[in-house]
């Protein structure tokens, strides 16, 4: 009996020591920085959405945020409050496809999104195997979708087609949205046209072209100008002299109405020359 209880005490004593080695163990591998604080700024077990992603919105404070089960996109500024309206961004709410107005659009369960520097935002719609597009004008299909089906061809976007898992970022060095396509292991690549990687409005840049036009012009002439008042300039004095050729013409004998210069003339103007 004294042996098990012996054997008992070990058995307990080596738990004890295993667990606190373990413990020690862990805490070994964890480096804690200080100084980071967690809060809460959004609730929406309130609302009814289930924030699947987050994104800032360009050019302005709001903020998008992706419902994927809900297929549907919000705006909210923090922090929330009464003033501060959480306002639907795009999708009705309904798992499907449809394009054209944002508010009557519908997604199927979008994985994730990307803002471009003119607030576009591209939507990584999975279950449809599209690439959506959302803008001021609605909302567009700039890639797949077409033959709905789990493939990787590329291509032109009506003829491109994605796996059902895949997510996006857009890459403004690039003026590009680079795909993770994890269904076919895949990175891929959708260049964008060269206005959504601008930022500013369309005014800003007709007022920068119209201020290089007229730089350009101010340049051609001011060369002109230059060339002009040339002879009447002395490199070395910086004084004007009246160029000789006016002074030439008048002291030149003018012609008779034959049209031939008389010898007379001719040899007084040789004589007021030397």
């Amino acid at each position: 009996s004294q042996l098990a209880i012996m054997a008992s005490h070990l058995s307990s004593l080596a738990i004890f020591l295993l667990f606190n080695f373990a413990s020690i163990h862990v805490s070994a591998d964890l480096l804690f920085e200080d100084g980071y604080t967690v809060t809460t700024v959004f609730d929406g077990n309130k609302l009814g959405i289930n924030p699947h992603s987050i994104l800032p919105r360009s050019g302005s404070s709001d903020f998008i945020i992706l419902d994927s089960s809900g297929s549907a996109f919000y705006t909210v500024s923090f922090p929330t409050s009464q003033e501060n309206v959480i306002k639907r961004f795009a999708g009705n709410g309904t798992g499907g496809f449809s394009d054209g107005d944002s508010g009557s659009a519908m997604f199927k369960k979008p994985k994730s999104f990307a803002v471009d520097l003119k607030g576009n935002v591209y939507v990584a719609d999975k279950d449809n195997y599209a690439v959506r597009k959302i803008s001021s004008s609605g909302v567009t299909t700039i890639a797949g979708y077409y033959s709905r089906e789990h493939s990787h061809v590329d291509g032109p976007g009506q003829n491109a087609t994605f796996s059902n898992d895949f997510e996006l970022a857009f890459i403004p060095e690039r003026c590009a949205i680079m795909i993770s396509d994890h269904g076919t292991k895949l990175v891929r690549q959708i260049n964008l046209k060269l206005e959504d990687c601008t930022r500013g409005s369309p005014s800003g840049l007709g007022a920068a072209s119209a201020w290089i036009l007229g730089l350009g012009v101010s340049c051609i002439l001011g060369i002109i100008i230059g060339f002009a008042i040339r002879p009447y300039i002395i490199p070395h004095t910086g004084r004007l002299q009246p160029s000789s050729f006016p002074r030439d013409m008048e002291a030149l004998p003018l012609p008779n109405l034959s049209g031939e210069t008389t010898t007379a003339a001719l040899l007084r103007h040789q004589k007021r020359s030397c």
